[in-house]
């Protein structure tokens, strides 16, 4: 996990191809381009204001020299002109930063919003194929970098190239003798520390990568403690932990070297050059070469220009992993979502006449394996259908594919008469309910997580279905009654409560064809009866399809099928199955009284 999140942060190189990846992020600051663009200029005139700070304190030097060639020739007028400077800046900087805000956080906005959307609408295909984490990572950490880059980054990097620009123009005008010097001394120390820096940055990679072993085998360890306490292996974990840390102490005290020796290069090398920059400088000003005044000008614009250039390379590393971050955001942006009409306002009443006819079916990330094989089932119109068979035999696939989860299948799936391709998405899920093994509640009231069947239910039609939910006792002896909260994932009920707050949920969608998924196969014996009571008010006049392994809940079914490799090998109802004694059916129910 840790390597991942390192390659995750892999910086990007800035060719033309990876900065259009970026641009096509920089399209979502298109509706709020006029305050970018007025940001842009006062960014563009702030900086030239501050480049004038060190020729006008040159001047003011001079002035007290006794220079009176310039247009000021007091030096309270020279220092009133440099505050005035400072004001014009910190005012045109405070606009600056709050446009590029306003810009910034609303095209993020936009795009978090974007991104959620798409998401929602992607099929559950890229969920098997995508971790949430990484989901969430790309809505908040990349765009977080995208953030950052067009709020600061990008007004810095334009900032310290046009300090860099300007600021070389200058003193090539100003003091055209001692630039020259140091474009003779700099570009040694600069080529020295870009191959010194090449080499740290490759060694902390490496220790950063002997790290994230460390913490993945302390991440192991701590998930699977039940294992290691198990098999008494403490000692071995010991080891086996403390010989990554070695490794990564060797790591890190081989890059340390390098480091130590780059810090005492730059310490002699830096300062070095300044010597014979100021001495040089020194020996002008002796000569009548050069002013003084035209001396600190020079040493200021130096440091500005010091500046930029030490901190270009830091700002060219936060493009570089913009770009991987915008790479990641624009990779969810181009896949494929459901044929999903957002403003569908139509209604498609459907009867509940299922048909699977020759289907067969593979999931994309196992190609290989076919779950259905040439799969055929007939399901009349209010009947109880119960599918049977051992983990793996295709029984969850069936339900997924009537509900259109997954595409690709071969064959033909018809509701009433109708392929279910031919239905509107909304329309088609819109008649479908379904219970599933594992409830997953939202964290909110039960009120909220009963409405979610319909948020326009009024508050008897809540009641209504939570009574014939079995669920209304229970909800009435909590003080809060409806408002109770339910916690992450519904963690403050039961089981048996999540069950009933499920079913009463799909009882108010009120759906022409339910599916029961394993729905009671985690419950205990009482919690079981009152979910039975639930179901068969569920059931009544709907199309059911029941998924499960227990006995009581598949007994009653009008008719059950055998799945076994993806095909139906036995049909029939309870008695018909169990009386013939060499039935799969037969095999599984006995196994099941046995348990």
């Amino acid at each position: 996990m840790a390597r991942e999140k390192l390659k995750d942060e892999e910086k990007r190189k800035l060719n033309s191809e990876n900065l259009k990846k970026l641009y096509s992020i920089f399209e979502y600051l298109i509706p709020y381009r006029s305050k970018f663009v007025i940001g842009l200029i006062f960014l563009v005139v702030g900086s030239f204001l501050l480049l004038a700070f060190p020729y006008v304190a040159g001047k003011l030097i001079d002035v007290a020299s006794g220079d009176s060639s310039w247009i000021l020739t007091d030096i309270n007028q020279v220092a009133i002109a440099l505050l005035g400077i400072l004001f014009l800046q910190g005012i045109i900087s405070y606009f600056r930063v709050y446009l590029f805000a306003q810009v910034s956080e609303n095209a993020m906005s936009d795009i978090r919003s974007e991104l959620y959307r798409r998401i929602i609408h992607l099929p559950i295909a890229f969920f098997d194929k995508n971790r949430t984490g990484e989901l969430m990572s790309r809505m908040t950490a990349d765009v977080s970098m995208l953030q950052t880059t067009f709020s600061t980054t990008l007004a810095e990097l334009i900032r310290q190239i046009v300090t860099l620009i300007v600021g070389l123009s200058m003193i090539f005008i100003t003091t055209p003798a001692l630039s020259l010097f140091m474009l003779a001394v700099l570009p040694v120390i600069i080529i020295a520390a870009m191959l010194f820096g090449k080499k740290i940055r490759k060694l902390s990679r490496k220790s950063q990568d002997e790290l994230a072993v460390s913490s993945t085998i302390a991440e192991e360890t701590f998930q699977s403690i039940l294992a290691v306490k198990s098999f008494t292996n403490e000692n071995f974990e010991k080891k086996r932990f403390g010989s990554a840390l070695d490794q990564v102490v060797q790591a890190a005290i081989h890059a340390a070297k390098y480091r130590a020796g780059f810090i005492s290069f730059i310490i002699f090398a830096l300062f070095g050059a300044m010597v014979a920059i100021i001495w040089y400088g020194a020996t002008l000003l002796q000569n009548g070469e050069m002013s003084m005044g035209d001396l600190i000008s020079f040493v200021l614009y130096t440091s500005f220009i010091g500046g930029s250039i030490a901190g270009l390379g830091d700002l060219f590393g936060q493009l570089q992993r913009a770009i991987g971050a915008s790479e990641r955001v624009l990779e969810i942006q181009e896949e494929a979502t459901e044929e999903y009409q957002e403003k569908f306002t139509g209604e498609t009443k459907i009867k509940g006449n299922i048909k699977f006819e020759d289907v067969t079916f593979a999931y994309e990330s196992r190609k290989d394996i076919q779950v259905l094989n040439h799969l055929s089932l007939k399901i009349e119109q209010g009947q109880k259908v119960a599918l049977v068979g051992k983990s793996g035999a295709g029984k969850t696939t069936v339900a997924q594919l009537l509900m259109r989860l997954y595409d690709g299948y071969q064959g033909s799936i018809a509701i009433d008469g109708k392929e279910i391709t031919d239905y509107e998405l909304r329309a088609l899920r819109g008649n479908i309910g379904i219970v599933p093994q594992e409830i997953i509640l939202f964290g909110g009231s039960i009120r909220e997580n009963i409405a979610y069947g319909n948020p326009e239910a009024s508050e008897e039609e809540i009641l209504a279905a939570a009574e014939k939910a079995n669920a209304l006792d229970f909800i009435n002896s909590f003080p809060e009654g409806l408002d109770t909260q339910v916690g992450e994932r519904g963690v403050k009920l039961s089981g048996g409560q999540r069950q009933r707050i499920a079913i009463a949920r799909t009882i108010l969608k009120n759906p022409a064809i339910l599916i029961l998924d394993e729905a009671t196969s985690s419950l205990d014996a009482e919690s079981e009866n009152l979910v039975q009571q639930a179901f068969h008010e569920l059931m009544k006049n709907r199309t059911t399809l029941i998924i499960a392994h227990r006995l009581a809940t598949i007994k009653s079914a009008d008719n059950i099928f055998v799945l076994e490799n993806g095909e139906i090998t036995e049909t029939g109802n309870h008695e018909k199955l169990f009386a013939n004694s060499e039935s799969t059916y037969n095999h599984l129910v006995n196994l099941q009284l046995v348990e």
